[in-house]
């Protein structure tokens, strides 16, 4: 359901809700006694008889009082996250609802997230309640991120054969279109002209070509953020083939590309004060009589040789030669995103950000961000003595290393080689909820892109 075509979230001028619409109060558990007291015999013997106990997520329909417009409530544990109204929009009965209280802007994007379904390729089930709201700052800020959510949400949930390389690249020129930004995308054997070696390799057996799609908005006075984002549309390991079982979710292996797409409308819809570069190296990792080999050598676009010890360690490939890009403009900030290992997720699991980066006050704004916006990152060590799993006997560094242990630590230090010291952020992410929650459907989904944005917004924005 693109975004676009409907709005879960509605908003209006003060003192001007729609007539006949349902109102929506939220009860704290803990605060239920009180509540009650404020209801007539006759509604506090309906709340009892259908024992409500304002436990968190729980509705009920009050009976209406004479002249009153339809009611319902709802349990809420007083905690400020995305369950608050995350779960609603599929829950309550289709229609139009009106807050009683006023909500911040993380419980309206619970709400604008929990309405969200893919329906590309079937109908969804029902129509989502829709809330409405007064205009507010809070409601503006919490549609423009929820809009780049759903985009995120979708470019993952559509699968390979609708989200090759020329797929994303053309993504990425509607969103650039949108907000008047310049993008420059180099495809195919131009790869090589430009000297983007790596990209080339992973892509270059598969018969969509790869790309590097390169975006840029903003003042060239203001400060420089590069997004880097990991576009592997679909990665079958390469020669050394994944098992089925674990081929059978990498349509989502373009989900750091993904995120680092939805971060960039954020930020251009927002009018961040930033110089925004954004960098996406997207590439099918296909098998074919001219695909990249175990033992191969690849001149990377820095220059440094890289011994390929294993095709399905191809992700870092791509990204390793728009880091080095990312790098010759000295940027304050380069953030990328991947989905990069699974030993992030035997770290952190699926659910937390596994976070990376050189710079200690970084790290520490971007967690800090993560609690806020309930978007949760975890940093892991960037442990230099690990680089000796990294090494080559005939090139300059290894792309994989042998050994089963600390495969994000040495994938992260692989990349950190190729950004020079310069301030650096990265994710190594699931991108794909595997559970339903509230707010969070099953599916493709932005992680770390709201805290990334929130730390950006706090150091950057008209507020910081």
């Amino acid at each position: 359901m693109p975004v676009s075509d409907f709005l879960p979230v509605q908003t209006h001028a003060r003192n001007a809700a729609p007539e006949g619409a349902t109102a929506l109060t939220l009860v704290q558990t803990n605060a239920v006694d009180d509540w009650l007291r404020t209801l007539s015999p006759e509604q506090r013997a309906w709340v009892r008889s259908n024992d409500f106990t304002a436990e968190s997520g729980a509705t009920l329909r009050l009976l209406p009082e004479a002249d009153e417009a339809p009611s319902v409530v709802v349990g809420w544990d007083g905690k400020a996250d995305l369950n608050t109204l995350g779960g609603l929009p599929l829950t309550l009965p289709e229609g139009i609802y009106r807050p009683t209280q006023t909500w911040d802007e993380l419980a309206l994007l619970g709400w604008w997230l929990g309405a969200y379904q893919f329906d590309r390729y079937k109908a969804a089930r029902r129509e989502p309640a829709v809330l409405v709201v007064p205009q507010t700052a809070a409601a503006a800020a919490a549609e423009a991120i929820a809009r780049a959510v759903w985009l995120c949400r979708d470019l993952i949930n559509t699968p390979a054969a609708d989200m090759l390389p020329s797929d994303l690249a053309a993504a990425a020129q509607s969103v650039a279109q949108q907000f008047n930004a310049g993008i420059e995308v180099t495809a195919g054997d131009d790869l090589l002209k430009a000297q983007y070696r790596t990209i080339h390799a992973v892509g270059r057996a598969a018969t969509d070509a790869p790309r590097l799609i390169d975006l840029r908005w903003g003042n060239t006075e203001h400060p420089r953020v590069t997004l880097v984002g990991k576009g592997i549309c679909f990665d079958s390991g390469g020669l050394d083939l994944k098992p089925s079982s674990a081929m059978r979710t990498m349509t989502k292996d373009m989900g750091g590309a993904a995120q680092a797409l939805a971060l960039a409308q954020l930020i251009m819809a927002r009018q961040l004060p930033v110089r925004l570069r954004l960098l996406i190296a997207a590439a099918e990792n296909a098998v074919a009589g001219n695909a990249f080999r175990p033992g191969d050598i690849i001149t990377t676009y820095s220059g440094r040789t890289v011994e390929i010890d294993n095709t399905d360690a191809e992700g870092r490939l791509v990204l390793c030669d728009a880091l080095s890009l990312a790098t010759e403009e000295e940027p304050a900030l380069i953030v990328d995103f991947a989905t990069l290992t699974g030993s992030a997720r035997s770290a952190v699991g699926a659910e937390v950000s596994a976070m990376f980066c050189n710079r200690d006050e970084v790290a520490d704004g971007v967690y800090a961000a993560g609690q806020e916006t309930d978007d949760p990152v975890w940093r892991l060590p960037l442990h230099a003595p690990y680089r000796s799993m990294l090494k080559s006997t005939i090139a300059d560094t290894l792309n994989s290393a042998p050994s089963p242990f600390a495969g994000a630590i040495t994938a992260a230090l692989y990349l950190e080689d190729f950004v020079e010291d310069q301030p650096w952020l990265h994710f190594d992410l699931m991108a794909f909820n595997s559970r339903s929650r509230p707010a969070r459907p099953e599916g493709g989904e932005a992680m770390a892109m709201r805290a990334v944005f929130h730390y950006l917004d706090s150091r950057y924005g008209a507020r910081s």
